[in-house]
């Protein structure tokens, strides 16, 4: 997507990367236009959207200067603003933002629905649900335009998700939606609906006492917040869960609770008691978290839902403590009976802070003699809770080590309010203190700058705007970093922002850059959290320095500590409890740059005896991804290359099922098997050269055509390498493939003969295999070279070879390279026979890209005399199972190719649909592969001569 509203307000530029959109007010002068795309914004709903009902007196030249300069922004796009009477109109294709891509997606599930394809329904919702990055237009200014606004989307959101979930339902997969649903009933439990979908997928997943657990708690949560009992649609849903239908048993009324007398006044407020006030003095001025005070204000008001604790937590360096602090000092006039404050020292290595000392400071502020104070822990806290009951009170916990230290420290009514601070995430609260939870991330990108803008003398940044840009992406938008990075500006008057960027851009030093002494940096905090977790989920930290990607999966994880699966969730599932981690799609984390490079650390601290360890470590992990290359590529192309079996068995391999899942899988782990292949090329070349290898498919099936080949370019280096001459002819023919998808027929050609001769320069079935498929890729772009005798006899001879081999899945990929010869060289009826031949040759499930190049040369090469109804049969099945496994190029040739058939037909007005359809994938496949095919120049030529 280009422009992104589902979440925080990005601008995607040329060549992938995000635009610079400085401050609240500019993303929002985005923002607007895009939503009402092709319609014009005027001037007052652009103030609305900016300042609400008060606009400043330069309001009007505020916006034309935020538009001057997106138009210099949107140049390298396909978006324009045009000025228009009393506004702006900003026009571009609709597709290329996100939150227009959604309705439409949503549409047309509704469309498929009504049809009855309810399969094709979901894939159509989870392409749109997936396009949601947090909560819509996340970072505009809070007024009541962007605010309802955002509630239309949230609407949208929701019902988009309720129809997903209960076609999943119907079509017997509502586990699937089981946890996509628990959490969306966590953040809006008193939507009926939403429960009731998610108690009917847990029964369907034979989770009965979950199911009957959710409706209880929404019972119970709709009884008190609302006053109300549960709906037809929820109760209808419980009673489904019941095996006899019986129906919903009445509330137990409540217990009659006696009149309570009028409570004595405490012994401190009889002598003459004076309010605590303990908060911390302020460190400076808060920037921004302008949203998080407002959460905080709600969550202590006196009316909030419920009396439990209001709970902070986040990373190191966040500034939880900060926030808090501010927030307290801002808000103590709320509390006349004072504030009471306890640093809890959670992370201190001399150990946490005892409650019950804690409590003993408590009951002496609250009025109570030393010599009352109860030296029993229990008896302390029945005393606090006693003196608490009845007044308003603050109560600030400052870095909790866990939720039992909390207990006792909580006070008692609903006059007094708690927040607490911690890094790990405390959820034991959240169930057994109802808990309002606040995860604290990074400050946003202008609150970051004015952060540092407000710590430096403002010239200073002002004079080099981008390195201050640069400082803030490299702190990561951590207030402790920029503060840190501020305090070193400030003690050398003659460094430039510039100076700083250039150490900081150095992995090397970046983390000791960030430090002040040996007591105060960033790496030392973060060495803080490993007090808090397992010696097993330290490990794992220290091993991720092996893995480069951003995100790391259970699979992975388990392959760097060697052990199974479930023991590496729970290392990861710890990590992330203390933020050293965040969770990212289910069962997936991700680590910011700066914890990488805190894990190096870690692992460089170990002793020499490790290193055989780490080795082993970084081998199982490369063979882990090469066993998960090989499963989910299988799905592609059956008879992908087989680089033989991985030296080291893996871990249990990823979860796929068909192409789209096989697929979803490389999508995600791309980026860290694109940087193995890179440094195992130097140091591990024979493992390189086979991960590069089992890549190909994959590559293909993304349409990262410019990615595979330069994969092809490393493996084939590292084979080389390794003088292991069938690796060489396997990785020429690999980027021959490549060059083929690429449209670069003459240097595939040449790849292919290079991997021909390599193959007849080894013996044995591996060097055979080689043989047929370089000889069939050879077939195939001489066919397209336009040398039809010469095509046709590479063709034939490598199906010799396949069969004299006696590998079927070597016979099913020379079978389908000579169908498709034998159709490019005027041979229709053999095509048909051989593609015919391949996909019996096959199991008809899953659907491989095997099964649908068979049927694209299949419908291709029927006869002219072949009946309609027969013809479209054909056509529809190819289509069909087109979809089904989402490959986006081959199924924009099958819907090219269709319009042909159609055009040949005489079916005119069928084309331009085609077509259409045709050229909407080209032009995706395109942006995927890094290049414009000569396909979608001409696709667009025949669509602009049939226009009406």
């Amino acid at each position: 997507m280009r422009i992104r509203l589902l979440g925080p307000v990005e601008l995607e530029v040329a060549g992938g990367g995000l635009a610079t959109l400085a401050g609240a007010q500019r993303r929002a002068v985005l923002a607007l236009p895009a939503l009402r795309l092709g319609r014009v914004v005027t001037m007052d709903q652009f103030c609305e959207l900016l300042w609400g009902e008060r606009s400043p007196a330069s309001a009007r030249a505020a916006v034309q200067g935020h538009v001057a300069a997106l138009r210099k922004v949107l140049a390298d796009t396909p978006f324009e603003l045009h000025t228009r009477a009393g506004g702006y109109l900003l026009s571009g294709p609709a597709e290329e933002v996100d939150a227009l891509r959604f309705t439409a997606l949503a549409e047309r599930a509704g469309e498929r629905a009504d049809r009855g394809d309810g399969a094709g329904a979901i894939a159509l919702l989870e392409e749109a649900l997936q396009l949601w990055r947090g909560e819509a237009l996340a970072d505009l200014p809070d007024t009541p335009l962007r605010a309802a606004t955002v509630e239309h989307l949230k609407q949208s959101s929701t019902a988009a998700l309720l129809r997903w979930a209960g076609l999943r339902l119907r079509q017997g997969t509502g586990a699937a939606a089981v946890a996509v649903l628990e959490q969306s009933v966590r953040r809006d439990g008193l939507r009926e609906e939403l429960v009731a979908l998610l108690v009917r997928c847990l029964q369907q997943a034979g989770r009965t006492a979950d199911a009957l657990n959710a409706y209880h708690r929404a019972r119970l949560r709709l009884d008190r917040e609302l006053g109300i009992r549960p709906g037809p649609a929820l109760r209808a849903a419980f009673a489904e869960v019941l095996a006899d239908d019986r129906p919903e048993a009445p509330p137990a009324a409540p217990a009659a609770v006696p009149a309570e007398a009028p409570a004595a006044a405490p012994p401190a407020a009889r002598s003459g008691y004076q309010a605590p006030q303990q908060l911390p003095r302020q460190r400076g001025e808060l920037i921004g978290r302008t949203a998080e005070a407002q959460w905080l204000d709600r969550a202590c008001a006196p009316d909030r839902a419920s009396d439990g604790p209001a709970l902070v937590v986040g990373p190191a360096g966040i500034g939880k403590s900060a926030l808090v602090t501010a927030w307290a000092h801002r808000a103590a006039e709320r509390f006349p009976d004072g504030r009471l404050y306890a640093d809890l020292r959670g992370l201190d290595p001399a150990g946490p802070a005892e409650p019950g000392a804690v409590l003993g400071r408590f009951l002496r502020a609250l009025g109570v003699p030393d010599d009352a104070v109860p030296t029993d822990p229990a008896d302390r806290a029945a005393l606090y809770r006693e003196h608490t009951r009845g007044r308003r009170l603050l109560v600030v916990l400052d870095d909790a080590a866990d939720a039992d230290q909390l207990t006792d420290l909580l006070p008692d009514g609903p006059g007094c309010a708690v927040v607490i601070t911690a890094r790990g995430s405390l959820e034991k609260l959240v169930a057994t203190e109802d808990a309002a939870l606040l995860r604290l991330t990074a400050l946003p990108e202008a609150d970051a700058l004015g952060l540092l803008e407000h710590l430096l003398t403002p010239g200073r940044l002002r004079a080099e705007p981008e390195a201050g840009a640069e400082l803030v992406r490299l702190c990561e938008q951590l207030p402790l970093a920029l503060r840190i990075a501020a305090a070193r500006l400030t003690a050398h008057p003659s460094w430039t922002p510039t100076d700083l960027v250039a150490e900081l851009a150095d992995e090397r030093t970046r983390l000791a850059a960030l430090e002040l002494d040996a007591h105060t940096g960033l790496r030392q905090q973060l060495r803080l959290s490993l007090h808090q977790v397992s010696a097993q989920a330290v490990e794992l930290l220290a091993l991720l320095a092996l893995h480069p990607g951003r995100e790391v999966d259970g699979q992975a994880a388990a392959a760097l500590l060697g052990t199974d699966t479930a023991t590496a969730h729970r290392a990861l599932g710890e990590l992330a409890s203390h933020h050293l981690l965040t969770g990212a799609a289910r069962g997936r984390y991700h680590r910011s740059d700066l914890v990488r490079l805190f894990s190096a650390d870690l692992l460089a601290e170990q002793s020499a005896p490790s290193e055989q360890r780490r080795e082993h470590a970084l081998l199982r992990l490369l063979d882990h991804y090469r066993g998960a290359l090989q499963r989910c590529g299988s799905y592609l192309d059956p008879g992908q290359e087989d680089p033989g079996a991985p030296a080291l068995p893996p871990q249990p391999l990823p979860p796929v099922v068909d192409i789209r899942t096989a697929l979803d899988w490389f999508r995600a782990e791309e980026p860290a098997v694109r940087m193995l292949i890179d440094r195992a090329a130097v140091s591990h070349p024979d493992r390189a050269w086979r991960l590069a290898l089992t890549t190909g498919s994959l590559y293909y099936g993304a349409s990262r055509f410019t990615d595979w080949l330069a994969r092809a370019d490393v493996g084939l280096a590292a084979a080389e390498r390794c003088a292991d001459p069938v690796a060489v002819a396997f990785l020429h023919n690999c980027r021959a493939q490549a060059l083929v998808a690429l449209e670069r027929r003459h240097e595939s050609a040449e790849a292919a003969r290079k991997g021909v001769a390599a193959a007849e320069s080894a013996e044995g079935p591996a060097a055979d295999s080689a043989r047929v498929r370089s000889l069939a890729t050879l077939g195939l772009v001489t066919a397209m070279l336009g040398d039809p005798t010469e095509a046709r006899r590479l063709a034939a001879e490598a199906t010799a070879l396949a069969v004299e081999s006696g590998n079927r899945e070597r016979l099913v990929d020379a079978l389908v390279h000579q169908g498709w010869v034998s159709l490019a060289t005027g041979d229709p009826a053999g095509a048909e026979r051989r593609s015919r031949e391949a996909r019996e040759l096959l199991p008809p499930r899953p659907v491989t890209q095997v099964h649908l190049w068979s049927l694209l040369t299949e419908a291709q090469a029927l006869p002219p005399t072949v009946r309609e109804e027969t013809a479209d049969l054909a056509w529809h099945r190819l289509l069909a199972a087109c979809e089904e496994a989402g490959l986006l190029y081959l199924h924009a040739v099958a819907e090219q190719s269709y319009a042909a058939h159609l055009v040949a037909r005489g079916r005119a007005p069928e084309v331009r649909a085609r077509l259409a359809s045709a050229l909407e994938r080209f032009r995706r496949h395109d942006r995927l592969a890094g290049h414009r095919s000569e396909l979608t120049a001409g696709l667009e030529s025949s669509l602009s001569l049939r226009t009406p």
